[in-house]
């Protein structure tokens, strides 16, 4: 009998605890939404068969691509992480602005130590007025080559699209796909310092179509009837490669780009790099038939070489046979036509007048780029098979980021030193031609510093960011995304950014996570910094984020339990 009440008093008191508990911690949320979404992703082995080979690759669910999470906007959405495969992962919510969740933000060794085989984790966020198409993929390694799947966002019940309500919707997601293993491959290329192999093709919903070897019916299919209006939900899921899109014979207007709604806006052609979105709006407007999707290079760089082999799917009228000769995409631009990326982009505009930031307190200006180190190996035929003997790196402010072996984000709220450093510079040392006037002797004077450097930045700056590509080893477009937040992108031009001359959009600039800085130009973004965490910022090309083209950036605590992170879930992996 006395252990009996020892018992329930024992209950009683853990109840009150964790009452209390709750209490504090949801005390410390941003309100919750109408519903609450539950998932389930186990991360798993599965066979498939393409290009003539079977292998296995690792996915959510035994599903390639992964499976889609559906919301609305202000909806909770709670996903239990299982990984039942011999790697480590982890998944980023990419787009999804982690109001007080940075702990849910996923980049491994930056908000979270990776999720062990046999462990779990489950990720914990509110879509805070935010709706359309964004996407998740894993953050481990170079696993989201296969680990990626559509995140739509739909407004509330009630509410319409600003755009007449499409016949249907379909989710494209534009990827790569490696006959290796995407976690050795990595060890491979960061050990022999040069770059990594081309895909073995590019896919449209995980099908490289059939211009590529054994693949004539591994080919995505939307079935289309005339005279309708479809909605395609476009997503750059792609590696290390951006990539143009068009249908034959029809035009494409863009109503969204990266999850806000924009001015319509209609091209033949679009291009998006890793990381990017965009809906558009498509209507089968053109005699019955079989119209070829075609999916294609964007190289920038010069003397890279890429897989030129474009994927088809089919744009296919009913009425039209199945056997009906698909009608070629011409539009297709070739691999390194800066100006149709830049007219997509001269082309966005938001559909509403945005807050855009006007009093800066916060000016930033960040060089990107890549380097080339010199050969420190004992071993350099085996090691340093970058240019001229050298290794191969990248950089923002000539700083090669490094990954800490506890996730900066925890040695950041539990003030454990020795992990990163707060001294990342605002500017570059040193002002020169970065477009082209970079030194080019490889790897003489082409080096980049190393560290775990992070840029910490107070609750509430007003932050407007230069982004400046350079050509210390070759100019190039890259796709570069922020965590935690959107920005909006009020500039944007050819050459060295010059401030006299620059010309601003701040009246309904588009507001994007990713921006491509145009090769051998700049980019000019602002946004509040009015989430605290820490917030990795990165180009999303893999091999740059793997050479260290990236940056954390620490946003501070402002006042109150609403402007403060909360303290971490009791779940979290450890290292």
């Amino acid at each position: 009998m006395v252990n009996l009440v020892t018992t329930f008093k024992y209950v009683l008191i853990s109840l009150l605890y964790l009452c209390v508990h709750n209490m504090v911690h949801v005390m410390a949320q941003w309100p919750k939404g109408g519903s609450t979404r539950f998932y389930d992703f186990k991360v798993q082995m599965l066979k498939v068969n393409k290009l003539c080979n079977t292998r296995d690759i690792v996915t959510i669910n035994q599903i390639y691509p992964g499976p889609v999470v559906y919301a609305q906007e202000d909806d909770r959405v709670v996903v239990k992480l299982t990984n039942e495969t011999p790697y480590n992962a982890t998944i980023h919510w990419h787009g999804v602005r982690q109001i007080l969740s940075c702990w849910s933000d996923g980049p491994s060794y930056i908000t979270q130590c990776p999720v062990q085989p046999g462990q779990s984790f489950t990720y914990n966020f509110t879509l805070v007025k935010q709706k359309g198409t964004l996407f998740w993929h894993a953050h481990f390694s170079w696993l989201r080559a296969t680990v990626y799947g559509a995140l739509i966002i739909y407004p509330k019940t009630g509410v319409p699209y600003p755009f007449k309500h499409p016949y249907e919707e379909h989710i494209v997601i534009l990827g790569e796909y490696w006959q290796q293993d995407l976690v050795q491959l990595e060890r491979t290329v960061m050990a022999s310092g040069k770059g990594a192999p081309i895909a073995d093709a590019y896919t449209i919903n995980g099908h490289p179509g059939p211009k590529y070897n054994c693949s004539a019916n591994d080919v995505y299919k939307i079935d289309v009837l005339p005279g309708k209006t479809y909605m395609l939900r476009l997503i750059g899921a792609l590696l290390n490669m951006e990539s143009f899109f068009s249908i034959a014979n029809h035009k494409l207007t863009i109503v969204e780009a990266d999850g806000e709604y924009t001015k319509p806006f209609t091209t033949d052609r679009v291009m998006l790099g890793p990381g990017q979105t965009l809906n558009v709006l498509v209507t089968a407007d053109q005699k019955i038939g079989r119209y070829s999707m075609a999916m294609g290079p964007y190289m920038s760089a010069q003397n890279l070489a890429f897989q030129n082999i474009t994927a088809i799917a089919y744009f296919h009228y009913l009425g039209a046979t199945q056997n009906s000769v698909a009608l070629p995409a011409s539009l297709l631009p070739r691999f390194n036509d800066n100006l149709a990326v830049k007219t997509v982009m001269d082309g966005l505009r938001s559909l509403e007048i945005g807050n855009v930031p006007k009093e800066i307190d916060t000016n930033l200006f960040f060089t990107i780029g890549l380097n080339v180190n010199k050969c420190g190996s004992k071993t350099p035929k085996q090691n340093c098979q970058g240019l001229n003997g050298g290794v191969m790196a990248a950089s923002m402010n000539n700083n090669s980021f490094i990954r800490p072996n506890i996730p900066i984000l925890q040695a950041y709220y539990d003030h454990i030193n020795g992990h990163f450093t707060e001294d990342f510079p605002g500017s570059p040392l040193k002002f020169y031609d970065f477009v082209n006037g970079a030194p080019n002797s490889a790897p003489n004077n082409t080096g980049s510093t190393y560290g775990t450097r992070t840029k910490v930045l107070k609750y509430g700056s007003q932050v407007q960011l230069i982004l400046q590509d350079t050509g210390t080893v070759t100019t190039e477009n890259h796709p570069i995304h922020l965590h935690g937040y959107s920005f909006y992108v009020v500039g944007y031009g050819s050459g060295n950014y010059n401030p006299q001359t620059a010309s601003f959009n701040l009246v309904d600039p588009p507001y994007m996570n990713t921006i491509g800085v145009p090769v051998g130009g700049w980019a000019a973004i602002r946004f509040v910094a009015d989430n605290p965490g820490v917030w990795l910022m990165h180009c999303h090309l893999e091999t740059h984020m793997a050479w260290g083209l990236s940056v954390a950036l620490i946003v501070k605590n402002g006042q109150g339990p609403m402007e403060t992170l909360p303290r971490p879930p009791s779940d979290m992996p450890r290292c």
